[in-house]
């Protein structure tokens, strides 16, 4: 299927009789690591071999979160960074569906009934041996086995990646972004992280200090990592120095989502509106709330220069090299 031709079907109403006939993955596939491409690559795979389109199923929200609200897991990746990702993947459609009450309802043989046979007409379903799905997680691997024999489709086991003796996962991910070991979570990822999200406009607060920020809403509860941090901010084919602020700014105290607030050095044009990668380098401390703005602002100086430093030296490295 060609790039053009790549689709995003929001909805089991938005399924038209020419979706019907694919191989398809399902799952929250949450940051797109190595071991959800491993996965995408045998869905690609098998794709091939049978001339049929690659589909991904995935909710919104994650089901962890409808069920936990506040209290799941912080989320590696927002819904359009995740649809990016499976395109870069070579997915030819991905099918999203809102995981709701009614959803949740449904029985595991309705689901089967209603979503992978009536709705995309499933030829071929690659999913691990432990996948559960349907009301109260009735359904299982032997089900979705059963019921391919009944209604001709087969059911592939995922295969697992590992690194350093440990299943590669999201919550592998989330464990090395919370210890600020970025390197490792780019081993898992294959690539560094990085939050992706358009800027919008704050309470100027950073402006009537002196150290201006731009801002990035997560639209989430709670952040895979928190605190302050050195970064390299990506626009337009640019790679900016900055340090961000990931929290709720406690001294301020305004804020129960947290938000993303990057002082970019030496930068200052308007970036509203438009969308940045911010890429994680190396942590400089935690998220403290001060007595005074004062003393916010002074250590706010202080994490500037630890970031210059930061770049300095990476300048060295490469001079030495």
């Amino acid at each position: 299927m060609t790039e053009e031709k790549k689709q995003f079907i929001r909805g089991l109403h938005n399924l038209k009789p020419e979706h019907g006939g694919c191989v398809a993955t399902i799952g929250s596939f949450d940051g797109v690591h190595l071991g959800h491409r491993a996965i995408l690559q045998q869905l690609r795979d098998k794709a091939t071999e049978l001339g049929l389109p690659s589909v991904v199923m995935i909710f919104e929200p994650q089901p962890q979160e409808f069920f936990s609200g506040e209290q799941a897991p912080a989320r590696l990746m927002r819904l359009r960074e995740k649809v990016e990702a499976f395109i870069e993947e070579g997915v030819d459609r991905i099918f999203c569906l809102q995981f709701n009450r009614s959803l949740r309802s449904l029985s595991a043989r309705e689901f089967i009934d209603q979503v992978l046979i009536a709705g995309l007409d499933i030829r071929c379903l690659v999913v691990g041996d432990d996948f559960r799905f349907g009301h109260d997680r009735s359904g299982n691997y032997s089900l979705l086995r059963q019921a391919g024999l009944e209604h001709g489709f087969d059911v592939l086991d995922t295969h697992t990646l590992e690194y350093q003796g440990e299943r590669i996962s999201s919550t592998r991910v989330r464990s090395a972004l919370e210890c600020a070991d970025f390197g490792l979570a780019e081993t898992l990822l294959g690539r560094p992280y990085r939050i992706t999200g358009r800027v919008v406009y704050g309470q100027r607060l950073g402006q009537q200090l002196g150290v201006p920020t731009v801002n990035v809403h997560l639209n989430r509860y709670r952040a895979p990592l928190s605190g302050v941090f050195v970064v390299e901010v990506f626009l337009d084919g640019r790679c900016l120095p900055g340090v961000a602020n990931v929290g709720v700014r406690p001294t301020v105290g305004d804020l129960i989502k947290p938000v993303l607030e990057v002082h970019l050095l030496d930068f200052d044009e308007d970036l509203y509106g438009q969308r940045i990668h911010v890429e994680f380098k190396a942590k400089v401390r935690e998220e403290a709330k001060f007595s005074s703005l004062g003393l916010m602002v002074e250590e706010i100086h202080n994490d500037i220069t630890v970031a210059r430093q930061y770049f300095a030296e990476q300048i060295d490295d490469v001079r030495e090299k």
